[in-house]
């Protein structure tokens, strides 16, 4: 059994992860203006080229994955998730090109919602009243973004499309939590569930590009240099930082902590690129965050 780190540790790594994660939205961004390319064939680029250099770092952890002997039903859940995790990264790098880094994140940290929605009726665990509350004060901040997204701004060229793939996304990362708890508790280690689900994910990712006539191979150093960014920042230190950390302390705590993204990400799109939303989107940004908030802790 580890030793349990200490609080400063576990602090240290929480904030490391945020600061990480709150990068990538920034980074695809950057990756699009570097391109000059705002089409759904190079946002899937983007996704697939960061899940399978992140799977490709992670491959030799695969010889671990036999040791114990995973579960046939531990695998297909874990493969399972990874393509939900490719749907996850395909929508949610795609509404990056129609809509504000504010609302794309705001709406694609509202995962704990969904998640609680989804184990009701999946698997019958009943949300309590405050949970419920802070579902209804989310869903009237996702109808405040939307509203306040009506028309082309200079944050994006469609926001309600973009604000509809962000949520998309959301719900696609709610079911690979899901599906990813399931293959935990059915025999896979977290380094062993981390692997199959990433390779899974990168494999359903690659043919998409060329399937809509994009190519891997026509962009610039700078272009590729992001994408690397990408799969080391956000993916591999942002991520497995809050997998690790959710091993020691409780995943609300854990969950509060990522709400922290949409305002880090907002703030680095103001810097770099002046992006400041319409006034509804900043408060539907706000009043959703907070109904995420009452309902994680409740």
């Amino acid at each position: 059994m580890s030793e349990r780190p200490t609080p400063w540790h576990l602090n240290l790594t929480l904030t490391l992860g945020v600061l990480a994660v709150s990068t990538a939205a920034p980074l695809v961004r950057l990756a699009m203006h570097a391109a000059a390319e705002q089409s759904v064939g190079f946002s899937l680029v983007l996704a697939a080229l960061r899940l399978s250099i992140a799977a490709m770092i992670l491959l030799p952890a695969w010889g671990s994955v036999t040791q114990p002997k995973p579960t046939s039903v531990g695998i297909s859940y874990a493969i399972a998730a990874g393509v939900a995790l490719a749907v996850h990264f395909a929508t949610w790098i795609t509404s990056l090109a129609f809509t504000s880094i504010a609302a794309s994140t705001a709406l694609v940290t509202t995962n704990p919602v969904w998640v609680a929605l989804l184990s009701w009726v999946w698997l019958g665990e009943i949300p309590t009243h405050k949970m419920l509350a802070g579902i209804g004060i989310a869903l009237l901040g996702g109808v405040l973004i939307g509203l306040g997204g009506i028309q082309p701004t200079a944050t994006g060229s469609n926001p309600l499309l973009g604000d509809g793939l962000a949520l998309a996304g959301a719900w696609a990362a709610s079911l690979y939590f899901l599906l990813g708890r399931e293959a935990q508790r059915n025999g896979l280690s977290i380094g062993s569930y981390v692997v199959v689900a990433y390779s899974m994910a990168a494999i359903a990712l690659l043919p998409l590009p060329l399937v809509l006539g994009t190519s891997y191979t026509s962009y610039s150093p700078t272009v590729y240099g992001y994408i690397t960014l990408m799969a080391f920042i956000p993916q591999l230190l942002g991520h497995t930082s809050f997998n690790w950390a959710v091993r020691w302390i409780s995943p609300t705590i854990v969950s509060l902590v990522i709400l922290f993204e949409p305002v880090l990400s907002s703030g680095l799109g103001f810097l770099l690129f002046k992006e400041i939303p319409p006034a509804p989107v900043l408060l539907g940004a706000l009043v959703l965050l907070i109904g995420v908030a009452i309902a994680i802790k409740g």
